[in-house]
């Protein structure tokens, strides 16, 4: 998507809340702003040659890769300080050579093209998916970004939000109370309609 070539590439780890996640900062740019795609495994990484590099070593067991940066999964109980300086290096050399990081012409679907709650919603519901939707792009998702995820609406019926978590916060311990006392909080407070908030994947 965006080219890279003869540019000196920097890559530095982070740790976010995930212990099993760690997420790769670079200075170019894989994605436009505030778009992100999340890849469970190798089969799901068809457009992403990147991905499917980093699917090679063994230990990696999920990719999700956002504006500038790379979260990696692990699936090893090899510490991440042995793991780091390999990865690090491989996506330095990777980019720098002018490696993909998407197949020619792919593009992420907006999270606004996904919010259909089911075929039948109700206008009142609607409105409320739109003001959920807002909430979640302009105070939710910058900070779970931060952390090397992405959430993104999935529905909302009877009260309920269903959101997807994504990246390090697919798996992560922490993820059920970051849902419930952070993110579930600021809806119900905000949009008094807003029972619950649940999470496709994890456990409530």
């Amino acid at each position: 998507m965006i080219e890279n070539k003869e540019q000196v590439v920097s890559v530095y780890a982070e740790a976010n809340p995930n212990p099993e996640s760690m997420k790769f900062v670079m200075n170019v740019q894989l994605l436009p702003d505030g778009q992100s795609v999340d890849y469970p495994n190798l089969e799901s990484a068809l457009e992403s040659p990147l991905a499917q590099e980093l699917f090679n070593f063994d230990y990696v067991s999920r990719v999700f890769i956002a504006s500038n940066f790379v979260t990696v999964t692990k699936s090893s109980d090899i510490e991440w300080v042995k793991l780091i300086p390999e990865l690090r290096t491989f996506l330095k050399s990777y980019i720098e050579a002018g490696g993909p990081a998407f197949n020619e012409g792919f593009t992420v679907n907006k999270p606004e093209e996904a919010t259909a709650t089911d075929g039948e919603a109700s206008a009142e519901d609607a409105a409320i998916s739109r003001k959920v939707i807002d909430l979640l792009e302009n105070y939710v998702r910058p900070a779970v970004e931060q952390d090397g995820g992405n959430i993104t609406f999935k529905s909302y019926h009877d009260g309920v939000v269903t959101v997807f978590l994504q990246g390090s916060c697919s798996g992560c311990p922490s993820a059920t109370v970051t849902l419930k006392s952070g993110i579930e909080n600021l809806l119900k407070r905000m949009v008094p309609e807003v029972r619950e908030v649940v999470a496709d994947g994890i456990t409530v």
